[in-house]
């Protein structure tokens, strides 16, 4: 097992509390307080981003200062450097879900993850608006405020399951078929992948579709669903995380075989 400071019980009790205060002073008490501005790719910025990035590196800087930060709101430039460093590298997403938050709607999160030599050994995904903490550490197992999650073994059929599916960067063939002639019961989406990856690990879905994430929306939510016992691919069947800048497809589910049955559906009805 990597060595890192969160093996140790009360180091992680402190990560999590620290950020989960942060989240509580810098996102919550801006929900529907602020307004937003547009970045150069099109997405919403608001003062809750910034300034929860801003506490969230001082603190992490304080306790922990031999990893560097890989935060969404900073350039490409800090970005590629932190994740070059050798000592490892904290990935956060100091809001995820930025456009539900600023048009008040009550589903965002705040998403951390550690990563040292090329492999996540912890994560964080913080929903303020539930007071709803998940977290999982590296081969010890994944929990929702501070109680573990179940390993969820059952295999129901496609038909039975609730979907949570991003139809926007979908390719137009798998979108069309999708909401043609869907194979499962009923379909979400709610528009934080972070927690998009954490209900699925908690069986609020049982399957998940995303054709464009980035790393700091995806990484902690894929630690987390892995530990519960989950399991994801991307749409060529290849692992979802690399320690790369830049955005992924994301195929998961609830555990192995019910995602062997929804990747055998989507590479039916998308042409490559």
């Amino acid at each position: 097992m990597i060595k890192h400071p969160f093996t140790d019980n009360q180091a992680w009790l402190a990560l999590k509390n620290g950020i989960v205060t942060i989240a509580k002073q810098q996102v919550l008490t801006r929900f529907n307080q602020v307004g937003f501005e547009f970045k150069a790719d099109g997405s919403l910025l608001t003062e809750a981003d910034t300034e929860m990035q801003r506490h969230t590196q001082i603190f992490l800087q304080q306790h922990w200062p031999q990893f560097a930060l890989v935060g969404e709101e900073s350039d490409l430039a800090q970005q590629q450097a932190a994740l070059d460093s050798v000592n490892g590298c904290w990935i956060l997403d100091p809001v995820d879900g930025t456009t539900n938050f600023a048009n008040g709607i009550p589903f965002f999160s705040v998403s951390l993850a550690l990563m040292i030599d090329k492999t996540l050994v912890a994560g964080l995904v913080y929903d303020p608006a539930r007071d709803e903490l998940f977290a999982a550490r590296l081969g010890m197992g994944a929990e929702l405020n501070h109680q573990p999650l179940p390993a969820l073994t059952d295999r129901p059929p496609l038909k039975q399951c609730v979907g949570i599916v991003d139809f926007k960067r979908l390719s137009a063939p798998l979108a069309g078929a999708l909401a043609s002639a869907p194979p499962y019961s009923s379909q979400r989406s709610w528009g934080s992948v972070a927690l998009d990856w954490c209900w699925i690990a908690l069986g609020r879905g049982q399957v998940y579709l995303h054709g464009n994430q980035s790393l700091w929306d995806y990484a902690a939510g894929w630690l987390i669903l892995n530990e519960a016992g989950g399991a994801s691919c991307d749409l060529n069947g290849e692992r979802v995380f690399i320690n790369k800048i830049g955005k992924r497809p994301a195929v998961a589910a609830i555990n192995k075989p019910t995602l062997e049955l929804w990747k055998t559906w989507i590479q039916q009805h998308n042409p490559s």
